[in-house]
C-alpha cells in the first residue's frame, strides 16, 4: 500500500508538472513568434487587425491575433522604448545649433504675462512672472510615429538636446519656478518640431521719469535676446506678431492701472560680437492719484489753511499766533521728508514738489506776516508810549482848553519830527503860539483840532502810511491775499498737470 500511494503522488506531481510547462511554452511562443514584415507597397493601414510592436533594435510590425488586435498600438507609447534611442540624442553632438554653419535658425517666441508683481519707484525697476515659450525645429529630434503624436518630456531632457540661449536684457534677477519640479515643458513632434515652455519670474530695471510725478505714466520694457547667437546664427521673431503676448485680464496692481501691452522688435549692435535680434515686451502704466490726494496733496492743503487762522488771532497774542506758525511749518516739514523717503533721489524737480513746497512758502510767509505785525507793533507801542510820557511831562505848562470838546493839544519841542506829527492821523496843525516869549525856543504849544473835511490828496498821502502803521490793516489785507494767492496757484498747477 504505501508503494501504490508513491506511485500515485508520483504520476499526480508529473501531471501538474506537464501543465505548467505546457502553459509556459504557449507565452513563450506568442512572444517570440517571428512578426511578419511589410511589404514595400503596404502600409500599416491596409492590415487592419495590426498590433505595431517595437523593440529594442527598431520599429517592427506583426500580427497577432486576439480581442486587442483590432488597436493600433503608437510606437512612441511603449513601455520597452528609450527616450534616448527614439530620439537619437546619442547619436548627434546638441553642442551645436541645427543646421550648423547653414543659414540662422528662426525660433518664435511668445510670452504669456501670468502676473506683474511689483513696481519700485525706489530701485526704478519692475517684478513680471510669464510663460516663456520658444518654437524651433531640430530634424535631428525627428522620429517616427504611426499616430504623428508629440511627446511631452519634463526638465530632464532640456539638458541632453540644444536648446535657445535667451536671456533677459537688463534683468536685475531671475529663476525658473521649481515648485513641485524645475516648471519646464519640451515637447517634441515627430518632424523635429520642438516646443519649450518655461514659468520664470523676472526684475529687470525700468527707466522712469519723475518730473511729473504723481500724476505720471510709466513706460517700462522688458527686452529678450540671444546671448550668443548673433542674426547670422539665431532668427528670434514674435511667433503671432502683437497676438504672441497675452495677459490674464485678472493683473492690476495697487498704484497703477495697467493702460496696454505691445511687442516690437529690432537688431541690437554690439561693437565687439555684432548684431542680435532683440524682442521688447512693452507696458504702459499710469499711477493712481486719489492715494497721493489723501496722503499728501489734502494734508498739505490744511496746512496752508490751518496757517491762515493766525490772521484772525489777536495780534497781542504771541503764544497762539507763534506756536500756530511753528507746528504748521514743522507738518509741512514732516509731509515732504516723508514724500521723499519713498522716492529715487533724482536731480530734477517733481510735480508734488512744486506743490509742496509752494505751500511751504505760504505757510512759512505766514510765520513772516506775524513777525512783521509783531515788531511793528512794539516800535508803535514804543513811540506811544514815549509820547504819552512827553505830554504828562508838558501838560502842567499848557493854557487850558476847557469847553473845546473837539481839540487836542500837544506840547512839541525838538525831540519830535515831522513824522512823528503825521502819525495822528485825522488831525491837522492849527495854530502855533508862545506860551512866553523868553522860552519860545525851548517849546512851542501846538492846537490840534479835528479836520472832517481834508482834502483828498492829503488823505491818499496818509494811507500808505496807515497800512504799515496800523497792524490791524496788515491781517485785514492778508486775509484775502493769503488765500487768494493759494487758490490761483492750485488752478495753475491742476490745469498743467492734469
Amino acid at each position: 500500500m504505501p508503494c501504490n500511494a508513491r506511485v500515485l503522488l508520483l504520476l499526480f506531481l508529473s501531471l501538474i508538472l506537464m501543465a505548467e510547462s505546457r502553459k509556459l511554452g504557449s507565452r513563450r511562443k506568442r512572444w517570440s513568434e517571428p512578426e511578419e514584415t511589410l511589404k514595400p507597397g503596404k502600409t500599416l493601414g491596409e492590415t487592419p487587425d495590426a498590433v505595431v510592436l517595437v523593440g529594442k533594435t527598431g520599429l517592427e510590425a506583426g500580427m497577432v491575433n486576439g480581442p486587442l488586435s483590432r488597436k493600433i498600438i503608437d510606437g512612441t507609447k511603449t513601455r520597452k522604448l528609450k527616450t534616448s534611442h527614439l530620439l537619437r540624442v546619442d547619436e548627434h553632438d546638441f553642442t551645436m545649433r541645427p543646421a550648423f554653419a547653414g543659414p540662422a535658425v528662426p525660433v518664435g517666441v511668445d510670452v504669456q504675462v501670468e502676473s506683474l508683481d511689483s513696481i519700485s519707484e525706489v530701485d526704478m525697476d519692475f517684478t513680471m512672472t510669464l510663460y516663456l515659450r520658444h518654437y524651433w525645429k531640430d530634424e535631428r529630434l525627428a522620429f517616427p510615429s504611426a499616430t504623428n503624436k508629440s511627446m511631452t518630456f519634463d526638465g530632464r531632457l532640456v539638458k541632453k538636446i540644444w536648446v535657445p540661449d535667451v536671456f533677459f536684457v537688463h534683468s536685475k534677477r531671475s529663476f525658473i519656478h521649481d515648485t513641485t519640479t524645475d516648471n519646464i515643458m519640451l515637447r517634441v513632434f515627430p518632424d523635429g518640431h520642438v516646443l519649450y515652455s518655461l514659468r520664470v519670474t523676472v526684475t529687470a530695471a525700468c527707466n522712469m521719469d519723475f518730473s511729473r510725478f504723481p500724476l505720471d505714466s510709466q513706460t517700462c520694457t522688458l527686452e529678450l535676446e540671444s546671448y550668443a547667437y548673433t542674426d547670422e546664427d539665431l532668427m528670434l521673431y514674435w511667433k503671432s506678431g502683437d497676438e504672441s503676448l497675452s495677459t490674464d485680464d485678472r493683473i492690476s496692481l495697487s498704484q497703477f492701472l495697467i493702460q496696454k501691452f505691445h511687442t516690437t522688435s529690432r537688431l541690437a549692435f554690439y561693437s565687439s560680437t555684432g548684431w542680435y535680434n532683440r524682442l521688447y515686451i512693452n507696458f504702459t502704466l499710469r499711477r493712481h492719484i486719489f492715494f497721493f490726494l489723501l496722503q499728501t496733496y489734502f494734508p498739505a492743503t490744511l496746512m496752508v489753511m490751518l496757517s491762515w487762522v493766525s490772521f484772525w488771532i489777536d495780534r497781542r497774542a504771541v503764544p497762539a499766533r507763534v506756536s500756530l506758525g511753528i507746528t504748521t511749518v514743522l507738518t509741512m516739514s514732516t509731509i515732504i521728508t516723508g514724500v521723499n523717503a519713498s522716492m529715487p533721489r533724482v536731480s530734477y524737480i517733481k510735480a508734488v514738489d512744486i506743490y509742496l513746497w509752494v505751500s511751504f512758502v505760504f505757510v512759512f510767509l505766514s510765520v513772516l506776516e506775524y513777525a512783521a505785525v509783531n515788531y511793528l507793533t512794539t516800535v508803535r507801542d514804543g513811540k506811544d508810549r514815549k509820547l504819552r510820557e512827553k505830554l504828562k511831562e508838558q501838560s502842567q505848562t499848557l493854557p487850558c482848553t476847557c469847553g473845546m470838546p473837539h481839540t487836542k493839544t500837544m506840547m512839541l519841542d525838538g525831540m519830535y519830527s515831522e513824522a512823528d506829527a503825521n502819525s495822528l492821523a485825522g488831525y491837522t496843525r492849527a495854530s502855533m503860539a508862545a506860551e512866553d516869549p523868553s522860552d519860545k525856543q525851548e517849546q512851542m504849544v501846538v492846537h490840534l483840532t479835528l479836520d472832517n473835511e481834508s482834502t483828498e490828496t492829503k488823505k491818499k498821502g496818509i494811507r500808505s502810511f496807515r497800512i504799515i502803521q496800523n497792524t490791524h490793516t496788515i491781517d485785514t489785507y492778508s486775509r484775502m491775499i493769503f488765500p487768494g494767492a493759494y487758490i490761483l496757484f492750485n488752478l495753475i498747477y491742476w490745469c498743467v498737470y492734469c
